[in-house]
């Protein structure tokens, strides 16, 4: 019996790869989602695990296919905070589209530095921004007010600017949207990750359109991981939407230390990463 599953887990393969493969990508898949409904940055968690099951295909595909589970996920996260009539689409329709803009632009930015610079930048930043976070004990639920037109201007300008930087490096796009929300264009945190989940998708749907056209997406694995990526945005989003900042906060310091001992290790150990 037990060298029957034994050989399931072994000998049953999609695209190529062993059931029990498949499956880690899976539960990482579903973890990375479920963080990255609440607060951002789920990327910090699923690249690594399908760079780990992808072992020996070039980082294309990593990127590829992590693109085609996570964008199907964000689709469920972003229409369960439309549902609950948490996204003002007045304000964040044109801030997705300047997000599209931005990356187009971060990546061509890309091809022209060493993205070492900008990790050395990150880790300059990351702990000021963790530290001002932690310092604030709480995020209030009804902020005070701001004038349309000056949050209007933040949350543009965030969306172009952070945009840039998912089009260049990309891990922590949805919290550093999330802080800026929050702390300078004083939304709520409801709001805040409503918003951030509009401009994540547009990112995410342009960034796999590009990824299927250049065939450099594992479909099979893709798609069913794509069913633990929908499962994870969908209660992570739920979870952000009934407790607010009490979840939504300590998560943001969650991702923004992993962000922060990725970077270190990317310095540290870059063959890993390459």
């Amino acid at each position: 019996m037990l060298d029957s599953v034994l050989s399931l887990f072994t000998e049953v393969t999609l695209d190529g790869f062993p059931l029990w493969v498949v499956l880690l990508i899976c539960a990482g898949v579903f973890l990375a989602s479920f963080m990255d409904a609440i607060a951002g940055g789920g990327g910090i968690i699923s690249v690594p695990v399908y760079l780990m099951a992808f072992s020996g295909l070039p980082t294309y595909y990593v990127l590829g296919t992590n693109k085609l589970s996570a964008g199907i996920g964000t689709i469920f996260s972003t229409g369960r905070f439309i549902r609950h009539g948490y996204v003002h689409w007045r304000l964040f329709l044109p801030a997705a589209g300047l997000a599209v803009l931005g990356s187009v632009c971060g990546t061509q930015l890309q091809l022209r530095t060493p993205d070492v610079v900008l990790k050395y930048l990150l880790l300059a930043v990351l702990p000021v921004v963790a530290f001002f976070t932690l310092r604030t004990k709480t995020w209030p639920e009804e902020p005070a007010p701001i004038s349309p037109r000056r949050q209007a201007l933040i949350v543009w300008t965030a969306a172009l600017v952070i945009g840039a930087y998912d089009g260049y490096y990309g891990p922590g796009t949805g919290t550093f949207l999330m802080l800026i929300f929050i702390r300078l264009a004083n939304m709520d945190t409801r709001h805040a990750a409503g918003g951030v989940k509009i401009i994540n998708l547009a990112s995410n749907l342009g960034s796999l359109c590009s990824a299927l056209l250049a065939g450099t997406v594992v479909v099979g694995v893709g798609l069913v991981s794509a069913a633990a990526s929908i499962l994870g945005h969908y209660l992570g989003a739920g979870l952000a939407i009934k407790n607010g900042s009490r979840i939504v906060r300590p998560t943001v310091i969650l991702v923004l230390v992993l962000l922060l001992v990725k970077v270190v290790s990317e310095l540290l150990f870059p063959e890993f990463w390459s």
